[in-house]
C-alpha cells in the first residue's frame, strides 16, 4: 500500500494542491494520498516542523511525508529526500525535520539523506518557484512505487536544523514560550511533561502564569472547569497547553507565538 501525505502553506483556493495529487497519481496511481495540512501559516517552517514532528509517527511504515514550505524554493537550499525512521520525508532541505530527527536521535532511529539530483525522477519542465508540483510530488510517487532512496541523488549528512528555543530551568519552576496556536486558540508551550517530572502528580501545586494571568493548579481534561474559564493542562503530544473552555485562550489572553510562560512550583 502507498501511502503520501502533503503539507504545504498552500491553502486550498488556488488549485496548487490538487496538481501535486495529479502529479503523484500520473505516477504512482495506486497511491492513497492525504491531506496533512494546508494551512501551515506562509513560509513558518517552525510550524510546519512541529506539525510534521507530531503527525509522521502516527502513519504505516513506508509512507512518504511530503512538505511544500519552501520560502526559498529556486534558491541554493537543497532539494531532499530522506529516510527517517519508518518513514520518508520529500521537500527542501531548509530544517523541517528538526523536530522529527530530534526525536529519531532520542530513539535512535537510522536515518539517511539524500539531495535530489537526479532529475530523470523530477517532471520534464521544472519551474523555479513550484518545486512542489515538479520535483517532490514526482519523486515522492517514485518512492512510494518503490524506487530505492539512494537511487534519487547523492547521500549527504548534514541537513539544515532549526534552531528552536529550549524551555529553561528556573528557581521554582520552568520559564518557557509559546509556540503553537491551534483552530481553537488553544496555546502550546515548549515545556513539556518531562520536563514537569513528577511534579505533574501534583497538579494543585502547579501555577501557570501567562501574560500576567496567573492559572493555580492544572488539569486533566477542559470538563473539570467551567465555561470560560482558563486552565492549563498536558497536550495530547505532551506539551503544556493553555486553553480556555469552550472559548479561544489567544483571542481572551492576547497571546502570540513567542510570548514568554512560566510554571510555577508552589
Amino acid at each position: 500500500m502507498a501511502i503520501i501525505t502533503l503539507m504545504t502553506d498552500f491553502g486550498i483556493k488556488d488549485g496548487n494542491v490538487g496538481v501535486m495529487k495529479g502529479v503523484i497519481w500520473g505516477i504512482c496511481p495506486q497511491a492513497q494520498i492525504s491531506d496533512l495540512s494546508h494551512m501551515i501559516g506562509a513560509q513558518n517552517i517552525r510550524e510546519a516542523s512541529l506539525i510534521l514532528s507530531r503527525s509522521a509517527p502516527y502513519f504505516p511504515k513506508g509512507t512518504v511525508h511530503v512538505v511544500v514550505v519552501d520560502p526559498g524554493v529556486g534558491t541554493a537550499r537543497r532539494p531532499m529526500a530522506a529516510q527517517i525512521g519508518d518513514w520518508f520525508y520529500v521537500g527542501p532541505d531548509n530544517g523541517t525535520i528538526t523536530l522529527l530527527l530530534d526525536r529519531a536521535e532520542k530513539e535512535g532511529w537510522p536515518c539517511k539523506f539524500v539531495q535530489l539530483d537526479q532529475t530523470k525522477y523530477w517532471l520534464p519542465n521544472v519551474s523555479y518557484v513550484f518545486h512542489g508540483r515538479d520535483i517532490f510530488s514526482p519523486v515522492a510517487a517514485h518512492l512510494a512505487n518503490g524506487v530505492l532512496l539512494s537511487d534519487l541523488g547523492t547521500e549527504f549528512t548534514d541537513p539544515v536544523r532549526l534552531q528552536l528555543p529550549q524551555p529553561q530551568r528556573i528557581d521554582n519552576g520552568w520559564s518557557g514560550e509559546i509556540i503553537h496556536i491551534d483552530h481553537f486558540g488553544n496555546l502550546a508551550s515548549n515545556i513539556r511533561i518531562e520536563n514537569l517530572g513528577n511534579v505533574i502528580q501534583n497538579k494543585d501545586k502547579i501555577m501557570v502564569k501567562l501574560n500576567g494571568v496567573e492559572i493555580n493548579g492544572m488539569v486533566n481534561t477542559f470538563g473539570e472547569r467551567t465555561e470560560g474559564e482558563v486552565v492549563a493542562l498536558i497536550g495530547s503530544t505532551g506539551n503544556l497547553i493553555v486553553s480556555v473552555v469552550n472559548g479561544n485562550a489567544a483571542t481572551k489572553l492576547n497571546v502570540k507565538v513567542g510570548d514568554r510562560i512560566e510554571v510555577i512550583i508552589l
